[in-house]
């Protein structure tokens, strides 16, 4: 998935703490993709309180929304470099097509990751059958060791681990038993956790992680503190167990997120992750011209029109870290 805001914010963020405080609760902003009645998306991160959990540096959500009052998705060819994006669905089906010759479905329960290192470009569209969308997208930065990887291609469609009185399916790392065969370039936790009424569940984690819980549906809390939908809450290392609770009347869902801190700076706009503002520029240039660093995607009939970039703002763009 694109960030095809027109004008994307450069945000001046702070330091990030990684320590072993509380939780910190992070709301989201509402981004419109595209005119007036288009889907909307909640973005949590990033933000100026915080840039990253472990190697996760943008998390989108959105819906439930009903393409046929919004359209739906429909992001034409857009490019990606430093990273890995990861798309997960509640609900409806997108078609995923890309440069490097990938067609498959998004589904609900089964995770599409995509590796844009040194280039690439895909789209994505609800399919006509899709009544409600809902689902959402994530990013995950690439470690300077491998930011220029080959473009890549990984599907995943992980089994409910049973908690009790809740179910997980664990898509990247190893979380109650459950360990995803999904190749990372730096260790990482992603899970869809869904919590019965009453249910109160006590995960191992790794104490030298820290971990992010995004609220879908309903009231939790996490670690004892009260999250909401589409709420965030960052807690920092040294943590070898988390605890959640569903605090409301229904079931809740949510997206357990985690990994070491990540320890190197990155600049981020549009859909590209760098390390300096000098390459963001590169790159625009690169996708403007269509330089063959992103590849292509086959023509297809009443496929949405290539995304051009937007303009650059007129100020350096900062560099954001986790330290």
């Amino acid at each position: 998935m694109s960030n095809v805001e027109t004008e994307p914010p450069v945000l001046d963020c702070g330091d990030d703490a990684a320590g072993h405080g509380g939780v910190e609760v992070l709301g989201a902003r509402d981004v419109p993709l595209g005119g007036p009645r288009a889907m909307k998306v909640r973005r949590t991160l990033p933000q100026r309180k915080r840039s990253l959990v472990g190697a996760w540096c943008f998390a989108d959500h959105y819906g439930p929304d009903d393409p046929r009052t919004t359209g739906g998705m429909s992001v034409g060819s857009h490019p990606h470099t430093g990273l890995q994006t990861v798309s997960w669905l509640f609900a409806g089906e997108i078609e995923h097509r890309d440069s490097l010759g990938s067609h498959a479905m998004i589904r609900p329960g089964e995770l599409n990751l995509m590796t844009g290192g040194h280039g690439i470009c895909h789209s994505e569209v609800s399919t006509p059958e899709t009544t409600a969308l809902h689902g959402v997208q994530l990013w995950v930065a690439l470690p300077d060791a491998h930011r220029h990887a080959e473009r890549d291609f990984q599907h995943y469609a992980p089994p409910a681990t049973d908690l009790g009185d809740a179910t997980a399916r664990v898509f990247l790392g190893t979380l109650a038993g459950a360990t995803s065969p999904v190749k990372t370039f730096t260790p990482l936790l992603g899970a869809e956790l869904v919590l019965e009424p009453g249910a109160r569940v006590t995960l191992d984690v790794d104490p030298e992680y820290e971990h992010g819980v995004l609220v879908d549906t309903g009231e939790v809390a996490f670690a004892g503190s009260a999250l909401h939908s589409t709420d965030l809450g960052y807690l920092g290392i040294g943590r070898a167990t988390l605890e959640l609770a569903n605090t409301g009347d229904g079931r809740a869902r949510v997206m357990l997120l985690g990994g070491p801190p990540f320890g190197e700076e990155i600049v981020m706009w549009w859909n590209f992750v760098a390390r300096t503002h000098e390459e963001i520029v590169e790159y625009r240039k690169a996708w403007q011209a269509e330089a063959p660093q992103f590849g292509a995607i086959p023509e297809v009939p009443g496929a949405p029109a290539r995304l051009p970039a937007p303009v650059l703002p007129n100020v350096r763009i900062k560099p954001r870290r986790n330290r």
